[in-house]
């Protein structure tokens, strides 16, 4: 493999001045920068990215930590990432921890040991816990998606979950629900708490009842969807509509609710959370809160990029905006609850 050494001798120039031609570091006349790259050109040289990331301690790669799920949410969050990245110059090392706290340390281990530039980390399962890691390579920048409290400084970018969940109870309110029931995520999670907190603003406000029996926890995935509105069906009568808060266990809840003949949304109004791309080609096409997923992971890069350049930065939280997408599992109810 050539090395500029080999370069400076074709060329008859120092092996200094060829440094500078290559990595830019330096003008050099036009006549013998066109001789430095055709000796580069003849011999073939690449340059070492792991020699010129030692030199400018930048590494240009980033690490991204997300739990591995089957919902498409977090494949979409990071094709944002990613094509970001790309777009920057950077490259992405993407970590599955599997909801395994453990795995998740070593995984930010081994990206730090490997000299990322920043991390990324889209992990709610280590929510409010502290990691000594990040203490011994306090200069390496993190930023975290979605996540509620944390004991590490960091940037964050988030998704007004607590708007999200208002804004879908209130639109079934809106159309004439009176008897509306949630279906949330794990309640220990941030966002699943606030989504709850907004769809409970909501019927407050319009001064509707809560049936306790129309309220089930559930864990973000189709079969908790499935299973939450078997529960809900066995305690007896059902509400009008259900807010889901996320878009696989509305699925989970449709399959259910075809199975005992119940239509959607003749029988009972679905609207879910999260927007993914399967969403509009459920049967029926389903009434969603449209989360920015490709922009949260833009701006989750740009946020990385942005400390990279200026580490004296204060935390930031970058707070994205939830909206609603209007499809077919939503109509008015066939009389009044």
């Amino acid at each position: 493999m050539a090395t500029m050494k080999d370069i400076a001798k074709l060329a008859g120039v120092s092996t200094s001045t060829v440094s500078h031609v290559i990595n830019k570091s330096r003008f050099v006349s036009e006549e013998i920068s066109e001789r430095v790259n055709k000796a580069a050109t003849e011999l073939n040289y690449t340059p070492s990215a792991l020699a010129r990331s030692l030199k400018v301690n930048r590494t240009k790669t980033i690490g991204m930590l997300v739990t591995t799920s089957t919902n498409p949410f977090f494949g979409e969050v990071v094709k944002g990432v990613e094509r970001s990245c790309y777009q920057q110059g950077y490259n992405l090392i993407l970590c599955n921890t599997e909801g395994d706290n453990a795995r998740m340390r070593e995984s930010i281990n081994t990206l730090l040991q490997k000299r990322v530039d920043g991390l990324i980390l889209m992990c709610s399962s280590l929510e409010g816990e502290r990691i000594d890691v990040f203490e011994k390579y306090s200069d390496i920048p993190v930023v975290v998606m979605d996540w509620g409290p944390m004991l590490f400084t960091s940037d964050k970018i988030q998704d007004n979950s607590l708007r999200g969940g208002y804004i879908a109870a209130k639109h079934l309110i809106d159309v004439g629900h009176k008897s509306i029931g949630c279906i949330t995520g794990p309640l220990i999670k941030h966002q699943a708490q606030m989504r709850y907190e907004g769809y409970k603003r909501a019927l407050n406000e319009a001064e509707l009842d809560f049936n306790p029996n129309w309220i089930v926890e559930s864990d973000f995935e189709c079969e908790g969807g499935y299973e939450a509105f078997n529960q809900m069906f066995a305690k007896g009568e059902l509400p009008s509509a259900i807010f889901v808060s996320n878009d696989m266990m509305a699925m989970g809840v449709i399959n259910a609710a075809h199975e005992k003949g119940i239509r959607i949304p003749e029988d009972l109004s679905i609207i879910g959370y999260d927007d993914i791309q399967i969403s509009k080609f459920m049967t029926p096409a389903l009434t969603t809160i449209h989360q920015p997923k490709y922009r949260l992971g833009k701006a989750a890069v740009e946020a990385l990029l942005q400390r990279l350049n200026n580490s004296y930065l204060d935390p930031q939280v970058v707070q994205l905006e939830p909206s609603l997408v209007e499809r077919q599992s939503v109509s008015a109810p066939k009389q009044s609850s």
